[in-house]
């Protein structure tokens, strides 16, 4: 999925409004999203985050704008889709390249940014 982002931690993206987690959202907010890089390798450091809060159709105009930031190509007067907004309340961030292997660090999301909640490790 092509996805754009902004300071606040929000994950902005364009869908189909018939597409099933679309219509998933009209009855229910609640979402979570992880993102990573697929092409990680078992074994060696690998990193993502999971992000837990809500989601749904958003105003167009500051979508566009973080959408245009990230895909220089996008033309949004050509777009007739509805923009999306996830916004998170709480951040997992899993990074063995900068932290020990094993390592889960979750911060909430307020308005001053992240707020560190706890830090487990797995033996």
């Amino acid at each position: 999925m092509y996805f754009a982002w902004n300071d606040r931690f929000d994950v902005i993206w364009i869908s189909d409004p018939e597409s099933r987690h679309s219509r998933n959202l009209l009855r229910n907010r609640s979402a979570a999203v992880t993102i990573y890089d697929s092409h990680q390798v078992w074994g060696r450091p690998d990193r993502g985050i999971q992000l837990f809060g809500t989601a749904g159709v958003t105003a167009g105009d500051q979508a566009k704008s973080n959408y245009g930031r990230r895909f220089r190509d996008f033309d949004a007067d050509s777009n007739d889709l509805p923009y999306y907004r996830f916004r998170p309340r709480t951040i997992k961030l899993f990074d063995e390249r900068s932290l020990a292997a094993g390592t889960l660090v979750t911060a909430r999301v307020t308005r001053d940014g992240l707020v560190w909640a706890k830090t487990e490790v797995w033996a």
